[in-house]
């Protein structure tokens, strides 16, 4: 009998990522390792050593054997680049805005709306919202903002789904567009509590700040169901003429 748990049904089915496999795979091998070294049976050594055999310095070298290869992380917020720009992917890459892979783009339609992305609707409106794209990715930002004024109809973009850094002058934004994170993330808690449109897990192109945009608020919301079952829900997002 394994010592270990295994994959069948315990560890939420397949990874999502590469990165995601190469992480899980070092981190079994890390408790495997120390679990023989202690002698003792699985039930034992979770009771008690575990939490003295796995150190800060065991990951940290699961952390750098992961870059050695050359890979390097995409962040989701602009304080990774910031603090361990030798980890992440640099801050030029977003090219003035986000530049995600699968992001639904196509041309312009008779209106001259162009399709640039979609994401997790948090609650279900009446109707669309428009508005003007503000990416708001530091604290230096969200205070001249505070001492501005949060010009009216703009629409936040952002990068963390954890709503701290816009915290301050959240409910001064017409709408709301984070790149992470699901309808029960802190932010869409609390764009959810203000009642302020917002779309979360956001997959957008070609959008610069100053982009007149248009949110499809009127989509239906984003269920738990659906994140379980994998059924996608998306809210569009148009860039306007």
């Amino acid at each position: 009998m394994s010592l270990l748990p295994t994959d069948n049904g315990l560890w939420g089915g397949e990874p999502d990522s590469p990165l995601v496999a190469a992480v899980h795979l070092s981190v079994r091998d890390l408790v495997r390792r120390r679990l023989a070294e202690s002698g003792l049976d699985w039930e034992a050594f979770v009771a008690g050593p575990i939490d003295r055999c796995i150190t800060a310095p065991d990951l940290a070298a699961i952390d750098a054997a992961i870059l050695a290869t050359g890979h390097r992380y995409a962040f989701s917020a602009t304080i990774s680049a910031v603090e361990r720009p030798e980890a992440y992917q640099g801050l030029a890459a977003l090219d003035g805005g986000f530049a995600h892979p699968d992001a639904p783009t196509a041309p312009p339609d008779a209106e001259g709306k162009s399709l640039c992305g979609a994401g997790d609707n948090v609650v279900q409106a009446a109707a669309d919202i428009e508005g003007i794209a503000r990416y708001v990715r530091s604290a230096a930002q969200v205070i001249a903002l505070m001492e501005s004024g949060v010009p009216a109809g703009s629409i936040a973009i952002i990068d963390d789904s954890g709503g701290t850094l816009t915290a301050p002058i959240l409910d001064r934004f017409a709408g709301l567009v984070c790149a992470g994170g699901t309808v029960r993330s802190h932010l869409g808690i609390l764009a959810r509590e203000h009642g302020i449109a917002c779309l979360m897990n956001v997959r957008l192109a070609g959008v610069q700040d100053g982009d007149r945009i248009r949110l499809e608020t009127s989509a239906a919301a984003r269920t738990a169901e659906s994140y379980l079952t994998g059924t996608d829900m998306p809210a569009r997002i148009w860039k306007l003429p």
